[in-house]
């Protein structure tokens, strides 16, 4: 019953309120009669039976053991590995916040008001905006949206759009982009790994809306925020910088010559998860903050002069007519922006950037660790913790031979990147990453490529 919490009764109370309804609905078989029976379970499912909770439990002990536990990772590519302070989980378990919804009658919840209006606020300090929402579903996403944006702001109907963006991050605006009738011209990055600007002058033309770059960007790179701006603005087109790695911040300077900035906040407390749920935001200039999906909360006083907060801005489908609606963002991530709230508020502003130095730091350390044994591409620009190196071998080749020394390589980016070769790869390193780690992947990288180039030949 703990998992079939309808009794017999139940079934037969619903399915005769079903059959006053669609007459002939009598039976479990005839509510999913739809559905064609080749694809119908008939049999019970191939799981033991009779077992009691602690031995289903000490079963999926048993299977966690096959896990591979132990390696050391040199992947980031848009998702990080920071520490994840204890309280964040204490904090956030708590009923009031992890069964929270959208609150439809907003001023009621002022706990979760105040949260929201928190993060905003902390949003803006990082950013160097003058506004940002309470979050969107991830930083894919809300560069989609902050393209959408600029495009009814400016009333232009293209984007031009960096190489140098996340892959993923582009083909999400591209999914976006098809059923919005809304062209996007791609720019080349130059030898140092950040943004041709030569041929993005070339490419923005009286029709487009916005010029959406990433920095750092997908090689680790920082780019020329505020030259890539004064290109933008010069023709008319908004500038919209998205930040895969929100810890950057800690150190490198914020975007403030962008009129839009789209950020992933998962470094800020948020466990990697398979791929998520993470935490988009939305930040931008005040004078285009009616154009901003999402929701704003803003701080007042009640009838009593005392302190409180309100729903200021709602510009999507659930509160406002669908044809004014900005978004079919339909609700935000309000758990998840807690956990990135309760990180920052434990680390502060100084805190945040002793943890930037230090991934910083990091990934120096490996950078010329590694350099010993491969080639580091775009080494003449400014980076936060990732780099591309080109290794002897394939970098495919390159992170099996790895594996066997339980260590996780960096990313192959023959599949997005082809004209940079087979053996490009793009590492990180966090606070997470350990000098025996990158000395061991440094030791293993020396060892494995003589025996894979001749696996090769």
């Amino acid at each position: 019953m703990r998992y079939l919490p309808k009794s017999p009764q139940d079934r037969v109370e619903m399915l005769a309120a079903i059959n006053e309804v669609t007459p002939g609905v009598d039976s479990i078989d005839a509510l999913f009669s739809t559905i064609p029976a080749e694809f119908q379970l008939r049999r019970d499912l191939a799981v033991p039976r009779q077992h009691s909770e602690s031995e289903i439990i000490d079963r999926f002990r048993a299977f966690a053991e096959n896990n591979a536990a132990g390696y050391a990772s040199f992947l980031g590519a848009g998702v990080y590995r920071h520490y994840k302070p204890v309280i964040i989980d204490s904090l956030v378990q708590r009923g009031e916040f992890l069964t929270s919804y959208t609150p439809y009658q907003p001023e009621i919840a002022q706990g979760t008001l105040q949260a929201m209006f928190e993060f905003q606020t902390m949003i803006c300090e990082l950013t160097g905006m003058e506004i940002a929402n309470a979050s969107m579903y991830d930083g894919s996403t809300g560069a989609a949206e902050a393209m959408m944006m600029a495009v009814r702001i400016t009333g232009r109907d293209r984007a031009v759009v960096a190489r140098t963006v996340h892959p993923e991050y582009r083909e999400v605006l591209a999914t976006y982009a098809q059923h919005q009738a809304i062209p996007i011209c791609e720019v080349g990055y130059a030898a140092n790994g950040r943004v041709d600007l030569a041929a993005l002058d070339a490419a923005i033309t009286p029709e487009t809306a916005c010029v959406l770059i990433q920095s750092p960007n997908f090689f680790g790179t920082i780019e020329d925020v505020a030259a890539i701006a004064e290109i933008a603005h010069a023709k008319g087109a908004l500038l919209i910088v998205s930040i895969a790695e929100a810890v950057s911040l800690g150190i490198v300077r914020p975007p403030t010559e962008a009129d839009i900035v789209s950020l992933e906040a998962q470094s800020f407390g948020v466990a990697m998860s398979y791929g998520g749920p993470y935490c988009g935001v939305i930040a931008c200039k005040e004078k285009i903050m009616r154009q901003m999906p999402g929701r704003l909360v803003g701080e007042t006083v009640d009838a009593d002069g005392k302190r409180g907060y309100v729903l200021t801005l709602s510009t999507r489908e659930q509160h406002i007519r669908r044809e004014k609606a900005t978004s079919n963002i339909c609700t935000n991530q309000a758990l998840v922006a807690m956990m990135a709230t309760i990180f920052l508020t434990v680390y502060g502003k100084q805190g945040l950037r002793e943890l930037a130095e230090h991934n910083l730091a990091k990934a120096d350390y490996l950078k010329n660790a590694l350099g010993a044994e491969a080639k580091v591409l775009f080494d003449g620009a400014p980076r936060f913790h990732e780099f591309v190196v080109d290794l002897p071998a394939s970098a495919e080749d390159t992170n099996t031979a790895l594996l066997e020394h339980k260590i996780i390589g960096g990313l192959p980016l023959a599949r997005w990147y082809p004209e940079l070769g087979p053996n490009a790869s793009l590492w990180c390193a966090t606070e997470l990453t350990t000098r025996a780690q990158m000395d061991a992947a440094a030791a293993s990288l020396r060892a494995i490529v003589p025996a894979t180039e001749l696996t090769r030949a």
